[in-house]
């Protein structure tokens, strides 16, 4: 302990033996290192009264006293005083009374007539020592706490206010673009006649532009709502929701026959709406790009405990460009044939990602993808 921080160190002694008293004020005398300045009570309610009115460093309890009860006025005097370092003197040399001491919060155990200045000057240094780190350990924690708690209100404000935004311009970009859309197709069915080929083409552009438009607002919505939406946690058949989304995308793609495979006995936890919506875009991504294989194939699965995948055998992609999957208006086919707006799989993640799990994907240019997820299979706090 440098010298320069604390010079003095005050020590409460209850002791009951004036000779054991001297003993120890004698020793710390002689001891190096810093001054100690030694209360000394002889009993243990005088004791509690000088805790009560003084400041104290280090307590030395003599747990023989008269009206002590031995282990038990350890733990009176700890919680009298929560924190203070208390190191039992004792005239008995017993392992077993020494470990229920320490058990009972005693930082030491030294035996009188065993120890020196020196000893008894470092135990108490030690003990007082381990407290101040510790106060400063928990210091540190309530203040890493507080700036923790405020962080994370000024993210809540600022994810309200992106929430806000996004609502407010998907709202205000709908009315136009719906105009913009029926005016085109009016245009269309009234005027036919009075345009061009070039002009028929332009407003069929400018109606598909705003329904794609309107279509790509739709899709950030979905996203924000799986980012806010409370979890609520279960145990389900994740195989039942994988035949669900399935039979969902052959409704979807009538003309095409998928050999779809979904493994039995799929379990886990989550919540099952979310899980399911993150299982659709996956499926559908699936669909869409084994629409021209021949046959298109989807197999549905587990790899471990809690490790599942969605795998086909489509148009597969470059693992250079894998970390772009799950960014929001990524897409890595861009308009070849495959539609979309680059929402689906950053949805997925995102989903994933709060129920504590990771999404995946590994795929080779003609060969198809997987793409692997991870969910729990016990509820949160669940051993």
């Amino acid at each position: 302990m440098p010298r320069d921080t604390i010079t003095i160190l005050r020590v409460l002694l209850v002791e009951d033996n004036p000779g054991d008293a001297v003993l120890v004020r004698e020793a710390l005398l002689d001891a190096p290192g810093p001054t100690f300045a030694l209360d000394w009570q002889p009993t243990l309610t005088a004791g509690l009264t000088a805790l009560a009115d003084g400041t104290f460093d280090a307590l030395l309890l003599d747990l023989s006293l008269p009206e002590s009860r031995g282990i038990d006025t350890l733990g009176r005097m700890r919680a009298a005083h929560d924190g203070l370092p208390i190191l039992v003197l004792s005239g008995i040399d017993d392992e077993e009374t020494a470990v229920a001491a320490l058990h009972a919060g005693a930082q030491d155990y030294l035996v009188k007539g065993r120890f020196d200045g020196a000893l008894l000057a470092r135990a108490l240094r030690y003990a007082i020592e381990r407290k101040r780190a510790r106060d400063e350990i928990e210091a540190l924690n309530v203040e890493l706490e507080v700036r923790v708690q405020r962080r994370t209100a000024e993210l809540a404000a600022a994810n309200q206010e992106l929430e806000a935004i996004l609502h407010s311009l998907t709202h205000d970009l709908r009315t136009p673009l719906r105009s913009i859309h029926g005016f085109a197709e009016l245009l269309l069915d009234e005027h036919r006649s009075q345009l061009d080929e070039d002009g028929r083409d332009y407003l069929q552009r400018m109606a598909g532009a705003s329904e794609r438009l309107e279509t790509v607002l739709d899709a950030l919505l979905e996203l924000s709502r799986t980012a806010r939406t409370t979890l609520r946690w279960e145990h389900f058949d994740l195989s039942a929701t994988a035949e669900r989304v399935v039979h969902d995308q052959r409704r979807a793609w009538p003309d095409r026959d998928f050999a779809v495979t979904v493994a039995p006995d799929l379990r886990a936890v989550g919540d099952p709406r979310l899980i399911r919506i993150a299982l659709g875009q996956l499926v559908a991504n699936a669909f869409k790009f084994t629409r021209d294989a021949d046959p298109p194939r989807v197999e549905i699965g587990r790899a471990g405990e809690s490790t599942f995948f969605v795998r086909d055998n489509g148009v597969g992609f470059d693992m250079a460009f894998a970390d772009n999957l799950f960014r929001p208006f990524q897409r890595l086919h861009g308009d070849q044939g495959f539609e979309g707006v680059g929402i689906g799989l950053a949805t997925a993640s995102r989903i994933i990602q709060r129920h504590g799990g990771k999404l995946w994907a590994e795929g080779e240019p003609g060969a198809g993808s997987t793409f692997w997820f991870t969910l729990d299979q016990r509820m949160p706090g669940e051993k």
